[in-house]
């Protein structure tokens, strides 16, 4: 599995189409309005770097509105929500 973070900045008046469009993406599993100094970020979760690859240079050229972006590509996830989960693995509540 690879796991990237897209920085985006969009065009003011597109946000929300830009943001719609991203999320109708397979491999796109959240896309969040920010602030500072980009205007979305976007968390893709794919199977292969190949995958990434076409959706950053075929999928996302496809959206009018992007100005430009910034991706991250992520060695390891450190999530306390999945360490919580992982840890009550067989407790009941």
């Amino acid at each position: 599995m690879v796991t990237a973070i897209i920085l985006l900045n969009v065009e003011r008046n597109e946000i929300r189409h830009v943001a719609e469009k991203l999320v109708d993406i397979d491999g796109v599993s959240e896309v969040y309005s920010v602030t500072g100094r980009f205007d979305l970020v976007a968390i893709i979760r794919v199977k292969k770097d190949d995958d990434l690859a076409d959706l950053v240079t075929e999928e996302m050229t496809k959206i009018n509105g992007i100005l430009g972006t910034e991706t991250m590509i992520a060695f390891r996830a450190y999530s306390r929500h999945d360490l919580d989960r992982m840890f009550a693995i067989g407790f009941e509540k």
